[in-house]
């Protein structure tokens, strides 16, 4: 009978344990404890020392449990017993500004952050707990993430989703813990943010998209934009909008043509002219208005890819005459100087400039701005950056660019020379790329992102498909440091998680079974 109940309690210990890690991203330490919490409809949501400033975590908590468990508990300040707890730290606990401690016992929970970020992460691990069971395990959490961005981007230029979609999207990143939405607002199919000085940028430049040049005007009001913001804020997650220039500008173009630097065949109209003091002055005024609509200390203004359309500036009087005044030969020299401008601009507005990796040569300020390296293809690029000084954002194609193809089998996506970013990549990402680099330098990396362009992505459907689970991967990638990392522990974590996915209804890829699995083609 002895031995029968040491199995037993061995067995019962590893499955605890084994139900414990249904979180993901994987926490620093999980030390389970024996019993199990079961919240019922007498628990209470206790929000201890500056409550004002837990009342939104508390009510997130209080939707998420309704959904999970199907409970309506009441948010309160009165301590009390069979109680989830809310606290601010009272000291320092070493856990940064995002990390936190849950503590679950047979008599409730605590969750015990320095910041509302923090707990608001730690009610996330909760919730993916009661998720899996109403009964939880006891046990101790402590966790803290190893970068501070770990970002997700959606270009709504090239296809729009609107609203509902984009809430959806934030808790999912919420979920995960995910603290950066990159939102890709401008481009050449479309115009997608309301700029009240020029209305046109929306009236005209907000009609068509990739698939569709005559499709209906389709944008975000500044109201519904500061409505989206607000709800991300809740859940811990910073709104970055990105405003593309000096190309990418064809939409804008369209709308106000005054200020076009013409572009090539392929991409006709795709430049900003960087010749025109006028120009310099309506993107200053674009920049303000959307300086003042996004809290963000961030910024980002593109600065990529100019050379698709700068074949017609040496024919444009305003860019001779100021490339002659500066004593400039060549046109990236006035693209340099362009970026210069608008970064200084952008710092003038108290926020930090980020743009892509071509920046780094522009001459911009690395106190004044952030390089997203993106062209995995040149390391160089991402090398210059560091040794200039820049912080850095790793974003590269493969694996960070979730409109790549994420199995052999799929056909529509995209791939680089037959490489593309299946789930064993992201989740090993950056291991081994930043290995070469010394402390300092890796300092200077701020954290990884995922970019979901979507020239192939049109319907809602197929945004699901080429972004879940990969999402789940690289949370973990982001969060998790790299000798807590296991990849084969991470699937059997995953499993549970794809559960949770068809609750929610969303059209995901399965790994584990990727021929049963039909693949929503782009159009």
């Amino acid at each position: 009978m002895k031995r029968v109940m040491i199995i037993l309690l061995a067995v019962l210990g590893f499955c605890a344990a084994g139900f414990a890690q249904t979180i993901i991203p994987k926490p620093e330490t999980v030390v389970m404890k024996t019993g199990k919490f079961t919240p019922n409809a007498e628990t209470k949501i206790v929000l201890l020392a500056q409550a004002d400033q837990l009342k939104s975590a508390g009510d997130l908590l209080a939707g998420y449990l309704k959904e999970s468990l199907g409970l309506n508990l009441t948010v309160t300040r009165k301590p009390v017993a069979n109680a989830i707890v809310l606290a601010l730290a009272t000291k320092d606990m070493g856990l940064g500004s995002e990390g936190y401690l849950l503590d679950i016992t047979t008599g409730g929970v605590k969750i015990t952050a320095n910041s509302e970020c923090g707990v608001v992460y730690g009610i996330q691990s909760l919730r993916q707990l009661a998720d899996a069971s109403k009964d939880i395990p006891c046990m101790s959490v402590r966790d803290k993430p190893r970068y501070g961005w770990r970002g997700f981007m959606l270009d709504e230029s090239r296809h729009f989703f609107g609203a509902a979609e984009v809430y959806k999207l934030l808790d999912r990143m919420a979920f995960y813990k995910l603290n950066r939405f990159h939102w890709h607002l401008t481009d050449m199919p479309g115009w997608r943010i309301e700029i009240k000085k020029y209305p046109k940028l929306t009236s005209v430049g907000g009609k068509g998209c990739d698939s569709d040049k005559n499709a209906p005007v389709k944008f975000y009001t500044q109201a519904e934009i500061k409505k989206i913001i607000a709800y991300a804020r809740i859940r811990g997650i910073v709104v970055v909008p990105e405003i593309d220039m000096p190309g990418h500008a064809t939409a804008a173009n369209r709308a106000y043509p005054e200020h076009s630097g013409g572009g090539s065949k392929r991409h006709p109209e795709f430049t900003f002219n960087p010749g025109k003091e006028a120009t310099y002055e309506y993107l200053t005024d674009i920049l303000t208005e959307t300086a003042a609509l996004f809290p963000s200390p961030w910024l980002h203004f593109g600065g990529d890819e100019a050379h698709y359309g700068n074949q017609q500036w040496p024919s444009l009087p305003e860019v001779q005459t100021r490339m002659k005044k500066l004593k400039y030969t060549k046109l990236v020299e006035i693209e340099h100087y362009f970026n210069r401008r608008m970064a200084d601009v952008i710092s003038s507005l108290g926020k930090t400039t980020i743009g892509w990796d071509e920046v780094t040569g522009s001459g911009v300020k690395p106190s004044q701005a952030i390089v997203m390296w993106w062209r995995h293809n040149k390391p160089k690029a991402l090398d210059a950056a560091l040794d200039k000084g820049f912080k850095v954002i790793l974003c590269p194609r493969v694996p960070c660019y979730f409109d790549f193809v994420q199995h052999s089998s799929h056909k529509s996506g995209r791939r680089w020379k037959k490489k593309f970013g299946d789930l064993p990549k992201v989740y090993a990402f950056p291991e081994g790329l930043i290995d070469k680099y010394d402390g300092k330098k890796q300092a200077q990396i701020m954290g990884i992102q995922a970019c979901l362009w979507t020239e192939k992505v049109k319907e809602v459907k197929r945004l699901e498909f080429m972004t879940f689970p990969r999402i789940a991967a690289l949370a973990e990638a982001a969060w998790t440091q790299k000798s807590n990392k296991d990849y084969a522990e991470f699937q059997t974590r995953l499993r549970s998680h794809l559960k949770q996915y068809a609750k929610w209804g969303i059209y995901y890829f399965d790994p584990f079974a990727p021929p049963l699995v039909k693949e929503p083609v782009g159009p």
